[in-house]
Formats: structure tokens, C-alpha cells, sequence
């Protein structure tokens, strides 16, 4: 009954005093509300970031051969070596595909910008155009929703085909059937025989405006130059070879060059694991710091929470007296004073919590940033305004339950 009795109390004092007890909760509410906002936002790109995109851009279990790195690039010596590393051919792409012993598909692909022209004069700008083998179809899972895909014998020849995304397809062709019509990438003509299934989008950008062509087509002298390729692309049919076939293309790449047992890799042999390994440290030091920034606001509301607590302590010096007298313990003025000290910044805590959810809509509704909100942050948030309530309130419980019942019933 003293639990209950303690919380009615302090909901009580919040009603009566609203303005007063909307201040004096703010440093709660923000630190909740900041923890949940931010939170929600870090972690669901953190989500995003190791589904979507690793699934979108590198694709399932998937080894990526690179001229260098995807990561960071600071400069410096490091920088220039970089540049100075051989190209990625189809030749190199030939020879992990013919001597991997790891049952995977392997491909090719280079990309890059530009415009491309419908036959009706229509054209569309900024066109991600990529040049790859069949394999990376299967290996983006790129579904061809009308029309058809490449066949290995146009890939081989270097047929001037090109598969359009939705987006780009209708911008060209509006309400026409794009399959059998023509466009034209840097003046040369391509024949249209597929529309890919809708992607959407990532970070804000299209995943539907894109052309695909075969990467022996004259599209390999608009991407890049000939026999050049942008990278080549390893899919293992089991997610347990992985390792073992990123080792084998490192095997085989460093046979290729020649490179001796000292030598450093002149080329580089990621999964979507390595390359997002940056992210990884970017997400570990934002989980580390967030608390420390909360704990900044959280304490300014505890500080304002124990002077309040002090304020009534003083103001109910003759209550506590007459309880006193009449045969409460210290261990009961003690615990009721936590009470309200703890409802009072429990509230501010579901207060901070429900305007913090509120926040992650808006921004998940507003923005391209992906926010979800994870229950144990909740909980975290509440459990955060608990602690801030029970330190707030042991100073003023304790001076509280020391009151002489004499000194406190004299009290004007």
C-alpha cells in the first residue's frame, strides 16, 4: 500500500503543478527522447546497411575482386601505391573462373553514368549503365519482369542488347512497349529486350534507373577501356565456402601477377563482410559514445528532480513530523520519498520514450533515413529514468527520514 500510496502522491503533484513539473522532468525527456531518436536511426542503418544494401549492391555470399579496396582512402604514400596497381582484366576474370575448385558462379561487371536516347527522342540522364556477364544476374538476383535477359551466345559475340530498368523504361517509353525498340548510350544503338523487375530505392537513390548490357557489347568502351573490367564478382553456393573461395581467388590472383611470398597484394579480395567492416567501427563508437551524451542530459534532470524532492521535503516538514509522531519508522519516510522520487522521473521517462517514437516515424516517414525502434532501447530508456529517479531522490529521502519529529511539528 506505501508503493501505491507514493505513486499517487507524486502523480499528484505532476497534475497539480504541470508547468512546474514539465521543467522540471525536461532534462529526462530530452536524454530519453535523444537516446531513442538516435538509437533507432543508428541502429536501423545498421540493419539496412548489413540487409539491404550488402543484398542490393554486393549480393549473397559473395567475393568481390577489386583493383583496390572499397574502404576509406586517407592519402598519402598508401594513396599513391594504390594507384599505381594494375587494372582488373577479363583475363583475370577468365582465371578464377576456370580454376576456382569452390563450387560458385563467377562474373563480371564494370558501370557508370551517362544519358541514353529512346528512338522517339526522348532520353533519360544520369542512367547508372553496366556492363556485365550473364552470371551477374543471377548473382544481384535481377528478375527480368517483361521481355527476357541476355542468352549466353549474345554475351559471348557481344550483341548491342540492353536490359532497362522500370524507371528508366518508362521515362523513355511512358505507356509505349519498350521490348523491341531502340536507344541509343554515347550514339551507339542498342536493342531493348527486357524491363527488370521494380528495385526501388537505397539511400534515397534509384535502384530502377539503370541500363544492362552484355560486357562484351560495344557498352565495354563506354564503362571501360577495352579488356577492362570494374571488378569480377564470385557468388559460393554455400555460405561455409566463403573464406575458403576468397582465398583461392587470392591464390590464383597472386599466381597470375607473379607476385612473390613477400609481396604485398597489388589487388584486393573482399566480402561484404570486409567492406563493411568500416561501418562496423563507425556503429561500435556511436553505440560507446550515445550513452555518455545521455548521461550528460540525464543528470541536469536529476540535479533539477533532487531539488524539487528537496522543495517538498521542506514544504511537508510538518506531515512528516505528525507521521513520526504517531509511529512511522525512518525506513518509511525513507522509502516514500524515493517513491515519488522515482514516479516522478519515471514519467519523465515514458514522457522522453513515447515523444522519441514519435520522432523515429517522422524521420523513417520524411526522410530516406531508415529508423526502427528496438524494445530494448525502451526499456533501456525507462530503466535509465528509474536510476535518474532513485540517485534524485536518496539525498532528499534520507534528510527527509533524519527529521526530529519535535523540530518537524514545529515547523512553520
Amino acid at each position: 500500500m506505501q508503493f501505491v500510496e507514493g505513486i499517487r502522491l507524486a502523480l499528484q503533484q505532476i497534475w497539480a503543478e504541470k508547468l512546474k513539473s514539465f521543467f522540471s522532468l525536461l532534462g529526462v525527456i530530452v536524454g530519453v527522447m535523444f537516446l531513442i531518436v538516435v538509437v533507432s536511426i543508428v541502429e536501423g542503418l545498421d540493419r539496412y546497411i548489413r540487409e539491404d544494401l550488402a543484398s542490393a549492391v554486393f549480393g549473397v555470399n559473395t567475393v568481390t575482386l577489386r583493383r583496390w579496396s572499397d574502404g576509406p582512402d586517407f592519402g598519402g604514400s598508401g594513396s599513391r601505391a594504390r594507384q599505381r596497381r594494375p587494372q582488373i582484366t577479363y583475363d583475370d576474370w577468365e582465371a578464377v573462373r576456370d580454376r576456382i575448385t569452390v563450387p560458385a558462379r563467377v562474373g563480371a561487371e564494370s558501370s557508370t553514368g551517362g544519358e541514353i536516347v529512346a528512338d522517339n527522342g526522348r532520353s533519360v540522364e544520369n542512367v547508372q549503365i553496366q556492363a556485365v556477364t550473364p552470371e551477374i544476374m543471377v548473382i544481384r538476383d535481377l528478375v527480368v519482369e517483361r521481355g527476357r535477359t541476355f542468352s549466353d551466345q549474345e554475351a559471348e559475340r557481344g550483341t548491342a542488347v540492353v536490359v532497362l530498368g522500370t524507371e528508366t523504361a518508362d521515362l523513355l517509353f511512358e505507356n509505349l512497349d519498350p521490348i523491341g525498340r531502340r536507344v541509343r548510350i554515347r550514339g551507339f544503338p542498342y536493342r531493348v529486350i527486357g524491363v527488370l523487375e521494380e528495385q526501388g530505392s537505397l539511400f534515397g537513390q534509384s535502384l530502377d534507373n539503370r541500363a544492362i548490357a552484355p560486357a562484351r557489347s560495344p557498352i565495354q568502351a563506354v564503362t571501360n577501356p577495352r579488356g577492362i573490367v570494374g571488378q569480377v564478382v564470385a557468388q559460393s553456393e554455400n555460405s561455409e565456402d566463403l573464406r575458403t573461395l576468397q582465398r583461392e581467388i587470392e591464390g590464383i590472383m597472386r599466381a597470375e601477377r607473379r607476385l612473390r611470398p613477400a609481396e604485398a597484394n597489388n589487388f584486393s579480395v573482399e566480402t561484404a563482410e570486409d567492406t563493411l567492416s568500416f561501418w562496423d567501427n563507425i556503429s561500435r563508437i556511436l553505440f560507446i559514445a550515445l550513452p555518455g551524451l545521455v548521461a550528460i542530459s540525464l543528470v541536469v534532470g536529476g540535479v533539477v528532480i533532487m531539488n524539487i524532492m528537496l522543495v517538498s521535503v521542506m514544504q511537508r516538514t510538518r506531515e512528516i513530523g505528525v507521521r513520526k509522531a504517531i509511529g512511522a519508522r525512518r525506513r518509511d519516510i525513507l522509502s516514500q520519498i524515493l517513491i515519488e522520487s522515482i514516479t516522478l522521473s519515471g514519467v519523465g521517462a515514458v514522457v522522453g520514450v513515447g515523444v522519441g517514437i514519435g520522432l523515429t516515424y517522422l524521420v523513417r516517414v520524411l526522410s530516406p533515413l531508415p529508423a526502427a525502434v528496438d524494445a530494448k532501447w525502451i526499456a533501456l530508456g525507462v530503466s535509465l529514468g528509474v536510476v535518474v529517479g532513485v540517485v534524485s531522490g536518496v539525498y532528499p529521502a534520507v534528510r527527509a527520514s533524519r527529521l526530529a519529529p519535535v523540530d518537524a511539528l514545529r515547523h512553520e
